[in-house]
C-alpha cells in the first residue's frame, strides 16, 4: 500500500477520488442531507488536517482514502519485505 500525498492529485483527480470515496461509503451526515459539495468539503478539510489519508494498493489498483491511523495501523502491521 502506498501513501499517496493529496498535494500532488490536480483539482479534478483529488475530487472524482474524494467523490468515489464518498459515493461508495453511504456515510451518515445525521438528520440533515448534505450535498456532495458540503461532503467533498468535509472530507478535502480532513486531508488537511492529516486525519484522512489517500493510499493506492498496487496489487488491486485501486485509490481510497482513510483515517491516517488506520494506516499507520496496517503499517505496523505489515512485515518488513
Amino acid at each position: 500500500m502506498i501513501l499517496v500525498p493529496y498535494q500532488r492529485l490536480g483539482g479534478d483527480t483529488l475530487r472524482a477520488v474524494i467523490e468515489e470515496f464518498v459515493l461508495r461509503e453511504g456515510t451518515d451526515y445525521g438528520v440533515e442531507d448534505c450535498s456532495m459539495d458540503a461532503k467533498v468539503a468535509q472530507v478535502e478539510r480532513q486531508l488537511e488536517r492529516g486525519d484522512v489519508v489517500i493510499t493506492y494498493d498496487e496489487v488491486a489498483e485501486t485509490c481510497t482514502l482513510m483515517l491516517d491511523r488506520e494506516y499507520s495501523e496496517r503499517l505496523r502491521q505489515t512485515p518488513n519485505e
